[in-house]
């Protein structure tokens, strides 16, 4: 265990510098987004009343309040998470590769330490886990910290106070990032960390078995996702539905930690008698 935590700790270190430029850029696009927006919108308050002579309440009627709900459907806001969201995925990738085409092929050095690779392996995928939940936390302190600032920024006649949980509610991407219970976190960030596992075998694959160990990588994770998506394609060519909803959930989850446990096996596997050093 203290070995996989020094991996883990490890891994973290190594893409710190880039982690902590993502988080800066959040946060910098993120609060320019509520300065420009709330300042446009009042730019354009000023300019209809005062120089169109339009009265506060026809200018309300027709371009309602500022809200964070402004900000939560523009780019200010969502742009920053992308760019998180492509990057990690990167990582997941890069992750892998950079030990093998970096400097000294310094995953030579890694797989010859005096642990079991497996924890390598788990200690690659813990490192995107604890990245992907730092950086959802980072943007949940963001969000009442730019709501206030708008709040701020805007006179009262001219906004529309949201609390955290209206502004996730109300926006589709946002709800996903943060399920509104601790079930809904567990299926969104199970099926996201299994994703992640699928993908680590896959490049086991590749680095065993190279250019056909492509193909395998492929038919593996075209395989993986049949499996899961199993129950929903069966429902589809019958009439009536099979199983209730909560039935249909509870294969998801199992077929779900089954493909997971399957991915880690055969990655184990792969490490050990597949690659060598």
């Amino acid at each position: 265990m203290n070995r996989y935590l020094k991996l883990v700790n490890f891994e973290l270190s190594r893409f710190m510098k880039f982690y902590l430029i993502l988080i800066a850029i959040t946060v910098v696009v993120q609060i320019t987004g509520v300065i420009v927006k709330a300042k446009t919108f009042m730019a354009n308050a000023d300019q209809k009343i005062y120089e169109e002579m339009m009265s506060k309440s026809d200018f309300l009627d027709e371009f309602g309040t500022m809200s964070m709900m402004d900000l939560a459907q523009s780019l200010w806001l969502m742009g920053p998470i992308a760019l998180c969201a492509v990057t990690l995925i990167i990582y997941v990738f890069l992750i892998w590769y950079r030990d093998w085409f970096g400097k000294n092929t310094f995953i030579y050095r890694l797989l010859m330490l005096p642990t079991n690779r497996l924890n390598v392996y788990l200690a690659k995928a813990t490192a995107i886990f604890l990245m992907v939940l730092g950086l959802i936390s980072i943007q949940m302190l963001l969000l009442p910290l730019e709501n206030s600032l708008l709040m701020w920024l805007v006179p009262d006649d001219f906004q529309t106070d949201l609390g955290v949980f209206e502004i996730v509610h109300n926006h589709r991407e946002l709800a996903i990032l943060y399920p509104q219970s601790f079930i809904e976190f567990l299926l969104y960030y199970g099926a996201g960390f299994m994703a992640v596992f699928i993908l680590f075998t896959a490049i086991m694959f590749e680095r065993s078995f190279r250019w056909k160990g492509i193909l395998l990588a492929v038919l593996y994770g075209g395989i993986s996702i049949i499996v899961f998506a199993l129950p929903f394609i069966s429902m589809m060519f019958t009439e009536h539905p099979l199983l209730y909803p909560l039935e249909l959930l509870g294969l998801e989850v199992l077929f779900g930690i089954m493909i997971t446990a399957a991915a880690i096996w055969v990655g184990h596997y792969l490490l050990m008698k597949k690659i060598r050093v």
